[in-house]
């Protein structure tokens, strides 16, 4: 089957439904507005772990906090550990929420008005962080926001699409490489005002990138995916579409998969918690040691004046940049090496693809261990945190996209946007993985600690293997 074959006509569309880089004007309606979604949870990725670490949690400034007294007694912990269960149970519950979100969706309020609503409370939390005193509350708006923001703009990419369409999976790139956009953006912008302004300009920015995403969405609706809703009848239940056998089968295998993925996700969600907090204490980011550690030796002697217009040191949430530079990269090159492949052999299937990306993620982790344990009395220099962010980033763009193309794939229709949610169950858990294994870097020697993450890649890739082997073709009923 073709391409051509395979793609179906979107008469309901219009004639431009090919109008965005081959696919329909929606998808480009959609990337952009992820990508402010995105620049705006980012910006607080970026900064959360330092403002707390740097400013919040320090005894002059944590006491007008509101709750926070009563979240250090629930905790147990204070300083940098506070600040990593508060990340993780933060970073993990916006994962949680989507599911909660996508009922909402599809039983209530549908896609378009819940996602507006969500970008309304991601708002009002940026804003919030604005306000030393109304920190948890922000937290809380920005919680339940992405709850409902989230699942529902991926199950619309989804829905642009047939299931026999051979577009999806690219289409979830193009998506992603709209994300990644947006995580290289937010750390310059939102993380250099945060740092080096105050840490409330990088927040409100945040906020003011949110409104514009919410501005375009609503400017999108003729060009998303109609909302096929049937209305209540008065003393009955709505008619729905029943769950068959294969429906079913395929939620089970959705369920298997969440703490697969949950375990080989949790290297890369290091990244935002204790990684950030190593980097700002460990590495030499003073600006001739960077561009030093970058290769740049040999031009250093002609730059001369032309770079003291950049930060000294860098900030610390440019390694963010850095990381999602490589992820850019790296899901276009990966996007570009398959479609190569595919042209002179059969592709991997999307489990085969993520067993690849394992092996990858494990090689990112081995990075971070030999720049610890080759240390020494200095500073850390950017060669092995680079060579991390480029081997870590391979395996994110096998297995990121895909899973998320995959689990739309298995999703019945009548659930799409709760298997949505679902899916990012798999964050939620590394999140939380994430925000108590935070509290062991402060007692914890350092090579142990990412040897550790090292150990979850292995499980995760162990797993992927025994699911494509034994158990994928039973539970899919193919």
């Amino acid at each position: 089957m073709t391409i051509a074959e395979a793609t179906p006509d979107f008469e309901d569309r219009g004639p431009s439904d090919r109008a965005f880089l081959g696919h329909p004007k929606g998808l480009g309606y959609l990337a952009f507005v992820e990508g402010c979604e995105r620049f705006s949870y980012y910006s607080m990725q970026t900064l959360l772990m330092l403002y707390m670490v740097r400013y919040l949690l320090l005894p002059e400034n944590a006491s007008g906090v509101i709750g926070l007294d009563w979240l250090k007694g629930y905790y147990g912990f204070d300083g940098q550990p506070l600040a990593s269960k508060i990340f993780g149970d933060y970073t993990s519950l916006v994962y949680l929420t989507p599911i909660a979100g996508g009922f909402i969706a599809d039983r209530w309020l549908g896609r378009r008005m819940t996602l507006i609503l969500g970008g309304l409370l991601m708002t009002l939390g940026h804003f919030l962080m604005a306000f030393e005193s109304s920190f948890l509350f922000a937290l809380i708006a920005l919680i339940v926001g992405v709850g409902l923001f989230k699942g529902n703009i991926a199950s619309q990419v989804g829905e642009l699409y047939k299931p026999e369409d051979l577009r999806r999976a690219m289409a979830f790139q193009i998506f992603y490489i709209a994300i990644n956009v947006s995580v290289i953006v937010a750390p310059l912008v939102a993380g250099t005002l945060g740092e080096k302004v105050g840490w409330h300009w990088g927040f409100g920015t945040a906020g003011v990138v949110m409104v514009i995403g919410l501005i375009l969405y609503i400017m999108a609706g003729p060009w998303l995916p109609t909302e096929k809703r049937t209305p209540k009848v008065a003393g009955a239940n709505a008619a729905k579409e029943p769950l068959v056998r294969q429906d079913w089968l395929r939620i089970v295998a959705v369920v298997a998969l969440v703490p697969i993925l949950a375990v080989a996700l949790l290297t890369n969600q290091q990244i935002f918690n204790a990684y950030i907090v190593w980097a700002d204490t460990e590495f030499d980011l003073s600006l001739p040691a960077a561009l030093a550690n970058l290769s740049f030796q040999m031009w250093l002697p002609f730059l001369g004046e032309r770079v003291i217009g950049l930060p000294n040191p860098l900030p610390t949430s440019w390694m963010i940049t850095i990381d999602a530079i490589a992820s850019f990269l790296m899901l276009a090159a990966v996007a570009a090496f398959y479609i190569w492949y595919g042209k002179k052999r059969q592709e991997p299937d999307e489990l085969g693809k993520m067993i690849i990306g394992s092996f990858f993620t494990i090689a990112g982790g081995l990075c971070l261990y030999m720049a610890a344990v080759t240390q020494g009395s200095g500073k850390i220099g950017l060669f092995w945190p680079l060579m991390f962010h480029l081997f870590n980033s391979i395996g994110f763009a096998h297995i990121l996209p895909v899973s998320l193309a995959f689990f739309t794939k298995l999703a019945p229709k009548a659930i799409n946007a709760t298997i949505v949610g679902i899916y990012y169950l798999s964050f939620f858990g590394a999140n939380k993985i994430v925000g108590e294994v935070g509290t062991w870097y402060e007692t914890m020697a350092t090579p142990t600690f990412w040897l550790f993450h090292v150990g979850t890649a292995v499980v995760g890739l162990i797993a992927f293997v025994i699911f494509k082997l034994f158990l994928a073709k039973r539970l899919l009923g193919g």
